[in-house]
């Protein structure tokens, strides 16, 4: 048996003598790494599509690619087809109707075959997996899992602020690498060998370059891996950790807004120092691939018995890589003929609707007496319908959820400030609150709590913490348990402040005014303005719930609306503001008042959020609509959760339901939607469109440059789509782009993620509860259709502005039609023209 002396491992640890990567395997690398879409952290939790960076292609190409390379679905399997088609959701019209847009002639009819077909397919194999194929499963621990829990492992405690292995905590060069603490920790830990029962495991990692360029090119250059098979293999490698890959991509996100909005550049500068630090995510990689050469290393020396069939099952992988990626393809193209049929019979429907609507539909002149500004949140449409059933003297409207504010929050007594606005976008205000009674006694709150947390993490307290701790919590637990109500704690938002977040510098009464006439136009209210204008925020509290963000408003960058529109009331209620708006021609009534309100998504209530002045003002004719259209929210949405529409007390109920922290399923959220609609509201009035739309009011008659339609598709309609993407794929493939069975998810980090259990990769995307109700699917993945009441030409040439909206619309991402709000004529954009729908 081969063994690995000292002068070996030295030599091949120095990678000084091996051959530099070419520039071809450079942009390999960095095309791989560029593959992987952010996942935001629990306490700032927004949907986002994991295909994402993948968008400049194809759909169906991508989706072939991750099943050869990752075994990840991208489709439903063909019995959710085949029910569709029993229940007659689907039919042969449909299907013809889709081949034919496919331009796929061969056959799909016959769902058995596409089993048999699929069933056959071969995936790649990274080395660990094939080492993997020989190992005594029942005794020893498989070589992949392993690798995923001791990656996992030490980016948990590397990533969280307080971890053993922080680099900050440990006071590490800042030229230090993510790789090279890896490797530096690795080589301590006796445990991986005694673990997998290979004494001599740790000898091999002795043998890694000490750093990531040295490790690329002695492990490209070891395994034999061409530089046109380098980018598939990278990203077969990153998937096994995808959701660490993520939160570095998220990282990454973070750092190119702080880029974008030149925060601290100039600082940076001087001192010498890039203002962007580099990425780990190539590091990361190096990471996944340094056990894939410690592993060839080791079979090779210890194991030569397998090398040889190692070395030729390898070599198999790389030449049939290219084949093997076509031939998925090839067997998915009768499923992406059943996806499309889907979603034509969706969308027929829906257009037969939209064509009635117009119809019949007529504008109004007059002034309403309440108006109501909605988030375009899908769960905002129900809402919508019920509170105008109770008055033709009432208006909603819809628009994005921050209401045009591009805020991050301060709360008086930290210095934490919350992102409220869409994750694509970079806070450019900072809004400072603080209470009338000052910060003090909310600082010393959160010290104190920030102290009891960081004790009850050290070792000592492990057991201490628990007992003592426990004593002290028993009454509030059985409180809970037996009478679970939920507890909202209003912000303290007495007094508020507005700093510009790149200087500090205080907002003028001119910039104040600019913001919110950006506002106004935006929504579309700047003319028959109500005497009572509600700016309808929303927010879903639940108990026991890490995803509890994911339920708020994702507009609001994964917190509730209550902070956008209690600042922009004050705002727009401002004497002096108002001046300055009707000096620049914008003129808001006298008599007008501006009124923030949540929208309670668990319990469909709607609060009036400074009520002891506002219920007021509101007057009782008007809270009484509120509370008749929450009544009517609720009663059509309690059968959806198993409850009956006429259950006494439903209100307690969905607030008991929420407050309970053994509910996994408070509410379903925005399960199901399918549709994006930007169109004045008369267009979809008189439509039950069963909360699966996200509405957008919009008039393009009174957008002369198209601006605030540009502003719409590049803002909302990227919201809408994100969302729509991040449910359907948590439906798909729930291993991969979900995050399990929420019974068993533990928080890494305190913000990071979860693990489903003890260990595994950082689960990202929805929990399984959140779209299935232990019989069924809640949400039905249909890409997003949406349509937009312009002209057509105008929205051509936005999107040909946009590489995002041209990808997204010429790679099968999401459907794009053009409605006429007169005729209700549907013009559908494909290949880059506009066909009759």
């Amino acid at each position: 048996m081969m063994s690995l002396d000292t002068s070996r491992t030295a030599r091949l640890a120095d990678a000084s003598d091996a051959t530099p990567l070419t520039e071809p395997q450079i942009a390999a690398l960095d095309r791989a790494c560029a593959r992987i879409a952010p996942s935001w952290p629990l306490d700032r939790l927004i949907a986002v599509s994991p295909y994402w960076t993948q968008r400049d292609e194809d759909a169906a190409t991508v989706s072939a690619r991750l099943s050869a390379l990752g075994n990840v679905h991208g489709l439903m399997p063909p019995s959710h087809y085949l029910a569709a088609w029993q229940r007659g959701e689907i039919t042969e019209a449909h299907l013809s109707e889709a081949a034919a847009r496919l331009d796929y002639h061969g056959p799909y009819r016959n769902l058995l075959a596409v089993v048999d077909e699929l069933s056959r397919l071969p995936h790649w194999h990274n080395i660990s997996d094939l080492i993997d194929a020989r190992r005594d499963r029942q005794h020893q621990m498989a070589w992949r899992d392993e690798i995923t829990h001791q990656i996992s492992q030490f980016c948990a405690a590397y990533y969280q602020a307080d971890g053993p292995l922080n680099a900050e905590r440990l006071h590490a060069p800042r030229d230090m690498r993510l790789y090279q603490h890896w490797r530096e920790m690795t080589l301590e830990d006796r445990g991986i060998a005694i673990l997998m029962g290979e004494p001599r495991l740790r000898c091999y990692f002795q043998t890694l370059p000490e750093s990531e360029e040295g490790l690329f090119q002695a492990a490209i250059a070891e395994l034999d891996v061409a530089t046109g098979h380098l980018e598939s293999y990278a990203q077969a490698l990153l998937l096994d950790i995808n959701g660490w890959a993520s939160w570095v991509a998220y990282q990454d996100w973070q750092q190119g807004l702080d880029a974008s909005a030149g925060e601290g550049q100039e600082e940076t500068q001087r001192q010498g120092q890039f203002a962007r630090p580099p990425s780990d995510m190539r590091s990361l990689l190096a990471i996944r691939l340094a056990w894939e050469l410690v592993l060839w290393r080791y079979t090779g020396a210890e194991q030569p018995e397998q090398a040889e069939r190692l070395n030729r099952l390898w070599h198999a992988e790389l030449v049939e890589l290219p084949t093997r990626i076509e031939r998925h393809q090839r067997a998915q193209q009768p499923l992406w003929v059943w996806q499309l049929a889907s979603e034509i019979a969706y969308q027929q429907p829906l257009h037969h609707a939209l064509r009635q609507a117009a119809g019949v539909a007529s504008d109004s002149t007059q002034t309403p007496r309440l108006q109501a500004v909605f988030c375009i949140d899908v769960r905002s449409e129900p809402m919508r319908r019920a509170l105008e059933r109770q008055s033709p003297a009432i208006q909603t409207l819809g628009f994005a959820g921050f209401f045009g504010l591009p805020l991050a929050h301060q709360q008086g007594g930290t210095t934490l400030a919350q992102p409220h606005l869409p994750g694509l976008l970079a806070p450019q205000v900072m809004l400072k609150s603080e209470p009338n009674t000052g910060t003090t006694h909310t600082a010393q709150r959160l010290n104190w709590q920030a102290r009891l947390q960081e004790w009850s993490r050290t070792a000592s307290a492990s057991f201490t913490a628990v007992e003592a701790g426990g004593l002290l919590y028993a009454g509030k637990l059985l409180r809970r348990s037996l009478e679970a109500k939920a507890r909202r704690q209003p912000l303290a938002m007495d007094t508020l402040s507005w700093h510009w977040r790149a200087s500090g510098e205080a907002l003028s009464l001119a910039d104040k005014a600019a913001l919110a006439r950006s506002v106004l136009v935006g929504m579309g209210l700047t003319d028959h303005i109500a005497s009572r204008v509600l700016l309808v925020g929303h927010g879903s509290h639940s108990s026991n719930n890490p995803h509890a963000a994911g339920l708020e408003c994702g507009a609001c960058g994964g917190q509730s609306g209550e902070v956008s529109v209690r600042a922009l009331a004050r705002l727009l209620n401002e004497p002096a503001l108002r001046e300055a708006l009707a000096e620049d021609g914008l003129v808001i009534p006298e008599e007008t008042s501006f009124l923030p309100a949540l929208h309670h998504t668990i319990t469909d209530r709607l609060e009036l959020l400074e009520a002891e002045t506002d219920a007021q003002v509101l007057g009782e004719e008007m809270r009484t609509w509120l509370q008749r259209a929450g009544e009517q929210a609720r009663r059509q949405r309690a059968p959806q959760l198993g409850l009956a529409a006429d259950t006494p007390e439903l209100e307690q109920t969905l607030d008991r339901r929420g407050a309970d922290w053994s509910q996994t399923r408070p509410e379903w959220g925005l399960a199901n939607n399918a549709s994006f609609i930007a169109a004045p509201r008369r267009c979809t009035a008189l439509l039950d469109l069963a909360g699966r739309s996200f509405l957008h009011d919009y008039d393009w008659r009174t957008d002369s440059d198209f601006a605030r339609l540009e502003a719409i598709m590049t803002a909302p309609l990227m919201v809408a789509h994100w969302i729509n993407m991040q449910y359907n794929a948590s439906v798909t493939d729930n291993r991969k782009f979900g995050s399990g069975n929420k019974v068993l998810h533990n928080v890494v980090g305190g913000h990071i993620g979860v693990f489903e259990g003890n260990g595994g990769d950082l689960r990202i995307g929805l929990p399984l509860q959140s779209l299935h109700d232990g019989e069924r699917w809640r949400h039905e993945p249909l890409r997003l259709s949406a349509y937009l009441a312009a002209p057509p030409e105008a929205i051509a040439e936005i999107v040909a502005r946009h590489e995002v909206l041209t990808s997204l619309t010429h790679n099968g991402w999401l459907h794009l039609f053009a409605l006429d709000d007169r005729s209700g004529e549907v013009l559908a954009y494909r290949g880059g023209q506009w066909v009759s729908s």
